[in-house]
Parts: structure tokens; sequence; C-alpha cells
């Protein structure tokens, strides 16, 4: 199947400091597009890789799994490690999710990760119906496009597929087990007015895992999709602010690359 347009991948090479993006459940490369491209433009190597079964149309996604969907960052991660000195991971909702199992498991190989309303359970009654419902329903409503910015859309599925479902609340409970393992500095913003992950899901990340470097912030005019909405230019600009904070001498003041 085609891409979406919007949706496709987005690499670019740069300095010695590396940034893998990781965007969310049913979402796209296009949430985190303005961002990568931030980054891009400040000199860093960048890599916003598609996940498997995303960005082409919901039934693509009922073939594949949490398992999927991480191999692909994982991926990426090795291709930047390979390739850079230092390496951040920032991620969204599940992509927030991912990000908090690669730092599990690669330790100090990861510098410093970033989190915008990273995603940690899924909630309400119906959470407990899908290892049936899913051999009975196909998908539900999408949840696409929670942004409080006019005008502004996000490529996403309208769907949720069940089985892509139940599988994400299986890979939510594995990284939960795992947060204690998580020990590299931490910036985790998140919206109070949220329509697709509750607030309760940051708690229960910063009251998990192990970093002692912890910076939160309250995105007080966006919704989940706050990459794309209001604050996005703070994401953005507090992001920078990290990698240079702990990457001092690998991204000068224009945020280009040293001695480049």
């Amino acid at each position: 199947m085609p891409v979406l347009p919007g949706a496709e991948p987005y690499r670019h090479e740069g300095g010695e400091v590396g940034v893998l993006l990781c965007h969310g459940f049913t979402g796209s490369p296009q949430s985190l597009r303005p961002w990568a491209e931030y980054l891009a433009v400040r000199g860093l190597t960048v890599s916003l890789p598609l996940l498997p079964g995303h960005g082409t149309r919901w039934e693509d996604m009922r073939l594949t799994t949490w398992h999927d969907w991480y191999a692909e960052v994982d991926r990426a991660l090795r291709e930047l490690l390979e390739r850079c000195e230092t390496v951040f991971v920032f991620g969204l909702s599940m992509g927030g999710a991912l990000t908090l199992r690669l730092a599990a498991r690669y330790g100090d190989s990861v510098k410093g990760i970033v989190l915008v309303n990273p995603g940690n359970k899924v909630h309400g009654l119906a959470a407990h119906a899908l290892p049936v419902a899913r051999h009975l329903v196909p998908s539900t409503k999408g949840i696409a496009s929670d942004i409080a910015k006019e005008g502004v859309t996000e490529v996403g599925y309208d769907r949720v597929p069940l089985h892509a479902a139940h599988s994400l609340r299986q890979f939510f409970r594995t990284v939960d087990a795992e947060l204690p393992q998580v020990t590299q500095p931490v910036v985790l913003l998140h919206s109070p007015q949220d329509h697709v992950v509750p607030p309760a899901d940051s708690a229960r990340i910063l009251s998990r895992i192990s970093s002692t470097d912890v910076k939160e912030i309250l995105l007080e005019q966006s919704y989940h999709v706050a990459t794309l909405d209001h604050d996005a230019e703070r994401i953005f600009d507090e992001s920078l602010a990290f990698v240079e904070r702990l990457a001092p001498g690998l991204v000068d003041e224009k945020g280009s690359r040293s001695g480049g």
C-alpha cells in the first residue's frame, strides 16, 4: 500500500549528536516532522522512522504487533549509535513508551530522553474486553487529531484496529515493568487537557523511573498531539536546550556541528 501523503519517514545527516524520534499509535511521522526539521536545521542528525502497519490504512496495522513497532525503532537507534557520538531518543504517546523501553534496554548508550504525553496504560472497562472483543469486532473509533489549534490535523487512522490495541496493552505492561531500569536524564512534557492519554500515565512513569535528572513541564495550551499544537515551539526549544546541556561542545550556539 502507498504511504499516506505526509506520513513518510524522515532522515537528516547532521553532526555527531543524533536524535531518534518515535511517533504514536495509529499516527505517523507527520506528527513529529516539524520537531525533526527543527532539530535538523540546527545541525543534528535526525531519524524519524515510520512504524510498521502505520501510515497506509488501518487494516494493515491489524497484521502487526508491538514487537514489530519496537523492532523498527530499535533498528533505527542502532543505526544512529553507529553513526553518532551521542544519541538521544524522543517520543510522543506510544512513542514515549517505545522511548522508555529503548532507554531501559540500552542504558548509557542513550544520553537522555524527551517524552511528550507518553502512554503507560490502555484505560477503561473496554481494555479488559480486548482479548475477546478483538476476535468479534475489527476496529473502533480512531484517536487521531486531538489538537487544540484550529485548522491543524494529524495524519493518522480514523479507526483503531482492536488486534493492535490488544498488543498495545501488552506492550504497556511490558514497559511498565521495565521503568525502574530507566536511569537517563528525562524531560517529560504533558498536557493537562489530553483526550487520549490521561495525566495519570505521566505520573505513573515519573514515580517508577530511576532517573534523578528529571524535568516535568505542563503544556497548558495543547491537547494530546502537542507537537502540532500551540505548545510545539516550547517542546522544540526545551528539547534542544536539553541536548545542548548534556552534549556541550558537540552543538554550538546556532545548533550546528561544532567545528563544522
